[in-house]
């Protein structure tokens, strides 16, 4: 009798809680078989991903007295539907220890996961295909084709897609993604043509490849040619033309577009970030009424990127608040971190940090990265360091927030031994690199070193910024090498800003030169007219050379004009803005 009644309220859709009191009644009464049919029910229940839910299913799993494959080639099918890839692959890799042979849709379901992280289990998992004789399912054989064609193994890919029998259009597609992801357009364009059948997904791979590759004249051409279209074809030659840089074509077929989703705003959203222009994407923003975390994670990302930290911050709280609810998640967090640096807010980074942990969202590389930043620019070398050694795989950016952050905290030696570092391991530097190992230079006065580095910058195909030019002179006039300072200025391909001529003004004032000090302050007058800062710098330099004629009148000229000196500002408040 009860056994009748809980087979049947399996039979309808569950919540976690009712599930749960189910469950107990399962377990008092040792009807443990029909824990399976638990397990499917819960998660065919489920409309979205919640982490409380797949807990519990793996609570279940791990504590079962008969494993099964059903059970956790349910749950693997689950977590890799809903881009939880990880647990899902390591969900297969438990079903693989518990001794249990894995069906298709195990199989399948894991090596899409494998695919989408570029994970290498997922040879072992055909090995698997293999041993147990599913090589020859075309849902298996498709999954193959899409796995090695992601992990750039074409060859291998194209020989799987060869052996299959009664190809579907899917596997057509994967074989034509691959080739499209790889760049292989002539390849591409071949499968395309080979196929028997093509479906609107078919097109797209073929536009979007175009657009990869920068040709929207033979994109656009494929365009009008398509039987039908659906909002991906739209959106692929829009995020063609942003690529490109034509951003107001891009706007004409957003406006074109018959039916625009999330994906469209957002594409929009990222390209006019790209391009500097807030204003439109923030007008995109307001114009969706139901938004969801990427969309969020759009605008966001665009304030932050723009250096409107404050903005970034603002909206960051708002999809907090109870009326909106919007759960983040790393790329939230990231961008938020980053608004938090640019301010040098560790008060508010401090706080997301503890939301992190507080809604379990894991650390990743570049999330840690994001936080690196935030504590070099203010001050927690320590916490920065402990990161940097946590990370999985130490990449350009991450070496480049330590070194600048040591730079500009006065660890030249440790910016020094990480540049070294980092050299070694053929990382190619930027030139965000570049200020912090300058800084770093001239922090510790290893003039030649610097200047040596200064130089070397051609040679990575980088053209040193206004602001590198500054460090370098102030290096050079800190040695006391004036005239080296100032033709170093002369030679510059861009127009010098006040830095730039207020390091040699500086510098001047250290060696009490005259000569070069009337110079560079005549130049700093000119672009920042209002600053009494150079007007009391120059008068103190004539009164150290005992030119006391010209202090008083230097002197008298900021009083009369309520001259005011600025804060002290230089060339390092633009590190924020690389």
């Amino acid at each position: 009798m009860l056994v009748s009644k809980l087979t049947t309220l399996l039979d309808k859709s569950l919540a976690l809680n009712p599930a749960k009191q189910i469950h107990a009644q399962i377990l008092i009464n040792g009807f443990s078989d029909l824990e399976p049919q638990l397990i499917g029910r819960i998660l065919v229940s489920a409309n979205h991903y919640s982490r409380k839910t797949t807990e519990y299913v793996k609570l279940i799993i791990h504590r079962m007295q008969n494993p099964d494959v059903f059970s956790m080639a349910c749950t693997i099918r689950f977590l890799s539907q809903h881009g939880q890839f990880q647990e899902a692959v390591a969900m297969y890799l438990h079903l693989h220890s518990s001794g249990l042979f894995p069906n298709t849709f195990a199989i399948s379901s894991a090596l899409k996961a494998c695919a989408r992280i570029l994970c290498n289990v997922g040879v072992m998992i055909h090995g698997q295909a293999h041993k147990f004789g599913l090589c020859n399912v075309v849902y298996v054989q498709t999954a193959l084709v899409d796995f090695y064609s992601k992990m750039g193994h074409m060859d291998t890919a194209r020989r799987v897609f060869d052996e299959i029998h009664g190809k579907n259009v899917v596997s057509w597609n994967s074989m034509l993604a691959g080739y499209v992801k790889s760049g292989d357009l002539a390849m591409a364009q071949s499968v395309f043509d080979e196929m028997p059948e093509k479906d609107v997904i078919s097109w797209n791979s073929m536009v979007s490849g175009y657009a990869m590759t920068r040709n929207m004249e033979q994109g656009y051409a494929l365009f009008r040619q398509m039987p039908e279209r659906n909002s991906a074809s739209w959106n692929a030659m829009i995020c063609g033309y942003i690529d490109c840089g034509k951003i107001e074509l891009a706007r004409s077929f957003f406006d074109a577009m018959p039916q625009k989703n999330n994906v469209s705003y957002i594409t929009m959203i990222s390209g006019y970030s790209k391009c500097g222009r807030v204003e439109p994407a923030e007008e995109l923003f307001g114009q969706m009424g139901e938004k969801d975390q990427f969309l969020y994670n759009a605008m966001i990302a665009c304030y932050a990127q723009n250096s409107r930290a404050k903005e970034a911050l603002q909206l960051f709280n708002e999809m907090l608040k109870p009326d909106v609810n919007i759960q983040p998640d790393k790329m939230t967090l990231a961008s938020a971190i980053s608004a938090c640096s640019q301010l040098g807010d560790l008060k508010f980074g401090t706080w997301i940090e503890s939301l992190r942990k507080k809604m379990g969202i894991v650390m990743d590389d570049h999330l840690a990265t994001s936080f690196m930043d935030l504590y070099v620019k203010c001050g927690s070398i320590d916490k920065a360091y402990k990161l940097f050694h946590g990370l999985r795989k130490k990449d350009l950016v991450a070496y480049t927030a330590m070194i600048l952050g040591c730079g500009i905290n006065g660890m030249a030696e440790d910016a020094i031994k990480l540049f070294e570092e980092m050299m070694d391991s053929e990382i190619n530097p930027n030139l965000v690199t570049f200020t912090g190992i300058l800084t770093a230079y001239n922090h510790v006065g290893l003039v030649e070193e610097g200047y040596h580095c200064f130089t070397s910058m051609k040679k990575y195909g980088l053209v040193a910024s206004v602001d590198h030019y500054a460090i370098v002179v102030d290096l050079l006039g800190r040695a006391g090498r004036l005239e080296e300072a100032h033709e170093l200025i002369k030679s510059m391909p861009m127009q010098p800003h006040a830095g730039v001529w207020g390091a040699l003004l500086l510098a001047c004032s250290m060696h009490n030169n005259v000569e070069f000090a009337e110079i560079a302050a005549k130049h700093c007058f000119e672009l920042e007219p209002d600053s009494g800062g150079y007007f009391s710098l120059l008068a103190n330099i004539y009164a150290s050379a005992g030119k006391w004629a010209d202090a008083n009148r230097l002197r008298k000229a900021i009083e009369e004009n309520g001259l005011t000196k600025l804060p002290g500002s230089s060339w390092m408040e633009s590190t924020n803005t690389f």
